[in-house]
C-alpha cells in the first residue's frame, strides 16, 4: 500500500529534469525571433573591408596622378596653377563630401528620393563602423563613404583641363564648390543610391562612366565654350611642356584606376577580380589601338599619344568594368581609342579650345564604354547586371543623354553665376605671362635657382620680380 501510494505520489508531479527541460524550450522559443534577427544583421566581412579601404586608397592617388597628367601637358608657365585646379578638389569636394555631399547622394530622400537623397546624413551623422545593408551590407559604412567620396573629388578635377591656362582659381573654387552639390551628388544618387531613377530604370554603370566621365565632360564642354580661346595660342593646340610628367600622370592614374573600377565590386570576390582585369587590359588595348594609328599616319609612336589611348580605355570600360567579359574589354578599349583620336583631330577645326581635351576624351570615350555595356553585358559576369540588348542599349542611352543634359544646363547656370560673383577668366596679360605668376604666386621651374645649384650654390635664393617678369616673357 505505501508502495502504491509512493507511485501515485510521483506520477503526480514529473520528475525534475523534465521541468528544466521545458523550461529551456520555451526560452529557445523566445530568443528564437531575436535570434534570427542578429544572424540577418549586416556583418563586416575583412576581406571586404580591406578590398574597400585600399581602393580608397588607390582612387585617392588618382587625383595627384591627374594633376602630373594635365601639369605636363601645358605650357610651363601654367603648370603649378594647373596642377593646384586639380589638387584643390580634394580639399573643397573632401570637406562638402563630409558635410552634406554624401548624404546628398545616398541617403534615403523620402518623397523625392527617385531624384535626391536627404539630410539624415550630414556631418556624417548615422555614417559609423556598422554597415549600411542598402548599399554595402559587408564593410563598414565609413569605408563605403570614403570610398564614394574620393570618386566626388576626382570628378569636378577633370572638368579642369578644358578651361587651363585661362580660369581663375577664385572662380573654379566656388563653382567646384557649387558643382559638386547641385550636379555630382544628384547624378551619383540617379545611379547609384537604391532609390534613384536610373538605377532602377535598368541603366548599368560599375564605377562612374556616367556620374564620373559623362558628366564632368559635359561640363568641360560648356565651360571651355563660355570662356573662349586661350590668348596668345598660335595654333589650336600646344605642344607639352613635360612629356615625361603626362606619362608619371597617366601611369599614376592607370594605378588608382584598379582600385576605381575593381573596388566598386565592394567585396573581395571574382567580380572584383574581373573589374581589375578589365581595367587593365582595356587600358592596353587603347593604348596599342593609339600607337597603332599615330604610326601608320606619322610614322612614329609618341608617349603623349600612348598615355592618351590608354586614359581613353580606363574611361571606356569604367561603365562596363564588372559587366563584361575581358574579350569584350579589350573591344572596348580599341574602339574607345580610336574615337577618341578621331575626336581630337576634329576638334581644331571647330574652332574649340577645351585645352586638354577633356571632352574627346572623357566624354566620347566614357559615351562609347556606356553604350557598349548594352552590347557586351552579360550576367554570366555579373547576375546583378543584364545581358546585352537592344532594350539595355536603349536605357544606357537614356542613361547618357539625360546626364549630359543635366549637366551640360546646370553647369551653364552655375558658371554663369559664378562670372556675376567673381570674374571667371584671367586678364589677358596674366595669361600671356603665365597663371603661375598671378594666381599661385610660384613657377615651376626658377631658372635663377637651377644656374645657382649647378654652380654649386647652397640653398634656394628668391629670384626678384623684375627677373622673375623676364622669364616668364621668354615662354
Amino acid at each position: 500500500m505505501t508502495e502504491i501510494a509512493t507511485n501515485t505520489h510521483r506520477a503526480g508531479r514529473p520528475p525534475r529534469r523534465n521541468w528544466s527541460a521545458r523550461r529551456l524550450v520555451a526560452a529557445v522559443a523566445l530568443l528564437a525571433p531575436m535570434m534570427a534577427l542578429a544572424s540577418d544583421a549586416p556583418k563586416i566581412d575583412t576581406g571586404d573591408t580591406a578590398l574597400v579601404l585600399v581602393s580608397a586608397g588607390l582612387v585617392m592617388l588618382m587625383t595627384p596622378g591627374l594633376a602630373f597628367f594635365y601639369g605636363g601637358l601645358v605650357r610651363a608657365k601654367n603648370a603649378v596653377h594647373t596642377m593646384n585646379l586639380s589638387i584643390v578638389c580634394m580639399a573643397i569636394v573632401g570637406v562638402l563630401w563630409a558635410v552634406v555631399g554624401y548624404s546628398l547622394a545616398f541617403s534615403p530622400g523620402g518623397a523625392i528620393d527617385r531624384f535626391l537623397g536627404g539630410f539624415s546624413w550630414l556631418g556624417l551623422s548615422g555614417v559609423g563602423d556598422a554597415p549600411e545593408a542598402s548599399l554595402a551590407a559587408t564593410v563598414p559604412h565609413s569605408a563605403f563613404m570614403l570610398f564614394q567620396g574620393m570618386f566626388a573629388v576626382i570628378t569636378p578635377a577633370l572638368i579642369s583641363g578644358a578651361i587651363v591656362e585661362r580660369v581663375r582659381m577664385k572662380a573654379f573654387v566656388l563653382f567646384v564648390a557649387l558643382w559638386s552639390l547641385l550636379v555630382y551628388a544628384p547624378v551619383a544618387h540617379w545611379v547609384w543610391a537604391p532609390g534613384g531613377w536610373l538605377r532602377n530604370m535598368g541603366v548599368l554603370d560599375f564605377a562612374g562612366g556616367t556620374v564620373v566621365h559623362i558628366n564632368a565632360a559635359a561640363a568641360a564642354l560648356v565651360g571651355a565654350i563660355l570662356l573662349g580661346k586661350r590668348a596668345g595660342l598660335k595654333s589650336p593646340t600646344v605642344l607639352p611642356h613635360s612629356v615625361p610628367f603626362a606619362i608619371l600622370g597617366m601611369g599614376l592614374l592607370w594605378f588608382g584606376w584598379l582600385g576605381f573600377n575593381g573596388g566598386s565590386a565592394l567585396a573581395a570576390s571574382g567580380l572584383a577580380s574581373t573589374g581589375f582585369v578589365n581595367t587593365f587590359f582595356a587600358p592596353a588595348a587603347a593604348a596599342a589601338a593609339w600607337g597603332l594609328a599615330e604610326l601608320v599616319l606619322h610614322g612614329k609612336v609618341s608617349g603623349v599619344g600612348l598615355a592618351s589611348g590608354a586614359v581613353a580605355g580606363m574611361v571606356a570600360i569604367t561603365p562596363a568594368a564588372g559587366f563584361v567579359k575581358p574579350g569584350s574589354g579589350l573591344i572596348i578599349g580599341a574602339l574607345a581609342a580610336m574615337a577618341s583620336f578621331t575626336a581630337i583631330r576634329i576638334r581644331p577645326k571647330l574652332g574649340l579650345d577645351d585645352s586638354l581635351d577633356v571632352f574627346a576624351v572623357h566624354g566620347v570615350a566614357a559615351t562609347l564604354g556606356a553604350l557598349l555595356t548594352g552590347v557586351f553585358a552579360s550576367t554570366a559576369v555579373n547576375a546583378a547586371g543584364a545581358d546585352g540588348s537592344v532594350a539595355l542599349l536603349g536605357k544606357q542611352a537614356v542613361g547618357v543623354v539625360v546626364t549630359m543634359i543635366f549637366s551640360g544646363v546646370l553647369s551653364f547656370a552655375l558658371y554663369k553665376l559664378v562670372g556675376a560673383v567673381t570674374p571667371l577668366r584671367a586678364d589677358e596679360q596674366d595669361e600671356w605671362t603665365g597663371l603661375d605668376q598671378s594666381e599661385a604666386g610660384e613657377r615651376a621651374y626658377i631658372p635663377g635657382d637651377m644656374d645657382a645649384s649647378s654652380s654649386g650654390a647652397i640653398g634656394h635664393a628668391a629670384p626678384s620680380p623684375t627677373a622673375s617678369a623676364l622669364s616668364l616673357t621668354t615662354k
